[in-house]
Parts: structure tokens; sequence; C-alpha cells
């Protein structure tokens, strides 16, 4: 049992996650009504929950109050990335949706749900949510709010004895430690989470609704291995694809079957430093971009909106559809880092042709029904996504100092 366990500690992560996959499956078509295996996938995504905001609050504290006055950091650069990603995968579901044009079997019910009412209201939600009660925040997974104290803990601790700073940074090694003592429990977690989806959910569902499904699906591919990869050769003038896989084998398979991005964070954080990134950069970016990047969610909303556009028989004009890139960038940002966050957002951009709310509820409904591969690979895009444009500023800046050093040599 001993030299068992040896072995199994000595496999890469992603190979103990494929493993634990493929379990999940034979299991799932042999003993479906071994319902107890399914909570191994609970308590996985809860243990991450869980950790994940008090330690994104620890971190960026700890990484703000030992900054040091003209230390540069790459947080501009990599929001820039952040907002010219989501903006490309608005704007590219936009195209494919007028090159492969779909139509909805809408349904004639849907459940009572609370969408945003328009744009301003999407902007005094993050308003609000920066202002909120620190408490609140950590027991409510309130990213926004929890990064905004802990900028303001970190700045105002700089001022702090070195002691102080020291427990701090202490604290938030120790929960660097508890992370990656639950990350080694991944491949249990994800035996839980696919045993669950495949004997809930099946695929049967998804039959008539394949060619939508295809669509998105295609789409965020598309993202991920042509248009971000661009991105990325443009930033760092190298091959882009090694960080690429490396980002979706590690970050895109576990956010794949955890579906949030919230979620996420630990994962993201210790790959970061796998990676060799600056802490300094990636405790911030990385809950930033779990908040802010969804490049997933602005290609849900943007296909799921024209689809419905197309069903009604209403013309879109490009421009308009440009626009609504536009629109589905502001709004993915206001999407929450939780399963079907993005969803919530269609009527507001529905709204924008004029679709009525009624009519956009149902939308919504339709990508509930597919969600189950939908949401898994937004999530796995939005959440590598964020990884990924951290280590390509990081490597962009390096490059530019080698390129100065050598010089002034």
């Amino acid at each position: 049992m001993r030299t068992l366990f040896v072995k199994w500690n000595q496999l890469s992560l992603v190979k103990r996650i494929l493993i634990g996959m493929i379990v999940g499956i034979i299991l799932a078509l042999v003993i479906p009504g071994a319902t107890g295996i399914s909570l191994l996938g609970s308590l996985f995504v809860g243990a991450l929950k869980a950790v994940a905001p008090i330690l994104v609050l620890c971190l960026v504290t700890a990484a703000l109050s030992r900054h040091r006055q003209g230390q540069q950091t790459n947080m501009k650069s990599i929001v820039v990335l952040y907002a010219v990603g989501t903006f490309l995968a608005g704007l590219t579901a936009v195209i494919v949706s007028f090159l492969f044009p779909v139509s909805l079997s809408l349904v004639t019910t849907s459940e009572e749900l609370s969408p945003p009412q328009g744009i301003a209201e999407v902007l005094q939600t993050l308003l609000l949510k920066i202002v909120d009660n620190p408490v609140n925040a950590l027991i409510g997974a309130n990213y926004i709010s929890i990064l905004a104290w802990a900028i303001l803990l970190g700045i105002a601790l700089r001022h702090a004895k070195e002691g102080v700073k020291e427990v701090v940074s202490s604290l938030s090694d120790a929960l660097t430690r508890i992370v990656r003592w639950i990350i080694n429990l991944a491949p249990f977690g994800v035996l839980g989470l696919v045993f669950e989806a495949i004997t809930t959910n099946g695929l049967e569902s998804l039959l008539d609704y394949g060619r939508l499904l295809i669509l998105l699906v295609g789409c965020m591919l598309f993202m991920a291995l042509v248009v971000n990869p661009l991105i990325v050769y443009l930033k760092t003038r190298s091959n882009p694809y090694p960080l690429v896989f490396a980002c979706l084998g590690e970050s895109g398979i576990t956010a794949f079957f955890t579906r949030s991005s919230a979620a996420n964070i630990p994962v993201n954080m210790r790959l970061s430093e796998k990676l060799g990134l600056d802490k300094e950069t990636y405790s911030v970016s990385i809950p930033l971009g779990a908040t802010i990047n969804m490049g997933g969610a602005a290609i849900t909303i943007s296909i799921l909106t024209l689809a419905a556009a197309h069903t009604l028989g209403i013309h879109v004009d490009f421009g308009t559809a440009l626009l609504l890139s536009l629109l589905s960038t502001v709004a993915a940002a206001g999407a929450s880092g939780v399963p079907g966050g993005s969803l919530l957002l269609i009527p507001l951009a529905c709204s924008l042709f004029g679709i009525p709310n009624e009519i956009a509820i149902q939308v919504v409904a339709v990508g509930f029904i597919i969600s189950v591969l939908q949401d898994s690979c937004e999530t796995a895009l939005n959440s590598s996504t964020d990884v990924l444009f951290t280590a390509a500023a990081d490597r962009a800046r390096k490059r530019k100092d080698g390129v100065i050093k050598a010089g002034q040599a």
C-alpha cells in the first residue's frame, strides 16, 4: 500500500486527474445508484470555495504590504489583456453567429429569475459590491469587495512594523500550504464530479440543442487555441502554445469540472507559482481575473442573444452586432464566478435588440438546458486565461527588461 501511495504521488497532477475522470465514468456506468460517490465532488468544490475568499484576502494584503515604493508590477498590462481578450471573445462569437446562424426551440414557461434590467444596473451592482461589509464579503465570496478591502489593508500595512508584516505573510504562506493539500485531492474530487454529472444529467437532454452547443463550444475552442495564442504571441514574441497547453491542462481541466472561476482560484495560484510568476502580481491578477476576465461568458451572451434574434426574425446589422460585442464585454465582467453566472446577463444583451424580457428569460432557460457542457467549457476558458494572460505579461516584462539590460551592457 505504501509503495502504491508513493507511485501515485509521483504521477503529475494532470495524470492523476485524468485517472480520476476515467474511474468516475466507469463507476457511473457500472454502479449509477452509488450516489455517495458524488459526495467526493461536493466536498472538493466546497473546500476550494471555503478557502478561496480568505486566501485572496491574505495573499493580496501580504503582497501589497511588502510592496516597496518604486517596485514595478504588471497589473496595468494584465488588465489590458483581460479587456482585449474578453472583447475579442465577444467579437468572435458575433462573427461565428453570422456565419452559422442557429434557431432556438423556445420553451413556453421559465423559472422566475431576476436578471439585470440595464447596463447601468450591472455597473451599479459592481460599485455596491465594492463597499460591502468585509465579513459579509468573506461569507458570500464577494471577490470585488474582498479585493477592495485587501488592497486597502495592504496599503495601510505598508507603514506597519516589520513584525506585523511577517505575521500577515506567514498567514498567507500557511493558507497557501492548505491549498496545496486540497489540490492534491483533486483527482478524487473530479471522480465524484464526473460521476454526478453522468448519473444526474447524461447527454440525452443535449441532443435537441446539439447545433447550438457545437457553436458555443467550437467558438470557445477557437478562442483557446487560436485567438488567445495570437494575443500571447503578440505580447511575448515567442511560441505561445507550450504556455497555452500548460494552462489548459492544469487550470482548464479542473475548472471544467468545478464550473466555478471562484473555486478555481487556488488552482490558478498554484499554477502561477509553478510557472515561476511574480507573486506580487499574480496574487492580485488571479482573483481579479476570476471576476472580470470572462471571455467565455462574452461568447455565451453574444451567441445566445443573436440566436434569439435570428429565431424571432430580427435583422441585425454588423454595426449593432459590434455594439453587442462591447456590451457583452462589460456585462461579462459583471457575471458572477459561479456555475451559470453568465446566463442571467442574456436579457440585458437581448434588450439591445428590443427582445421582450419574457422571451429573453426563455433563452436563459435554454442556456440552463445546455449548461452541463456549455458552462463547463466557459469556465475552463475563463479560468485558464487568467493564468495565461498573467504569464504572458510576466514574460513580456522579463523579455523587455532583458533587452534593456543588454542595451545598457
